[in-house]
């Protein structure tokens, strides 16, 4: 296994993907990391940490959706998981460039 940084970084910037072309936030993270998770050291922990992360916001604005209709608040809700979902793979992106594992705020454990 070798040591990569940068794929890891653009691992975890790919999820930015979405703000581009509206879609692909699991979907390129899941493939990059199902693709690399034996060849680069610690790739298989950041892209659970990923994809385990991109479900649960998934998740939560699926539950935002009903929320809408209830004084608002799903709007409320899908602003602050838009804003959650932009920072923190910056935010991880420039821990995993300095060797640490990256968490991700509010993330249910799928695949562990």
């Amino acid at each position: 296994m070798k040591q990569d940084n940068q794929l890891i970084v653009l691992t975890h910037l790919s999820q930015l993907i979405t703000i581009v072309i509206g879609f692909g936030s699991l979907l390129l993270p899941l493939i990059l990391w199902l693709t690399q998770k034996e060849k680069v050291y610690t790739m298989d922990t950041h892209g659970k940490n990923i994809v385990n992360f991109q479900l649960s916001m998934l998740i939560y604005a699926l539950l935002c959706i009903p929320l809408i209709f209830l004084f608002g608040l799903g709007v409320v809700g899908l602003i602050v998981i838009g804003i959650i979902s932009f920072v923190f793979p910056i935010v991880n992106a420039i821990k995993a460039s300095h060797g640490e594992i990256a968490k991700y705020p509010l993330s249910l454990n799928f695949i562990s």
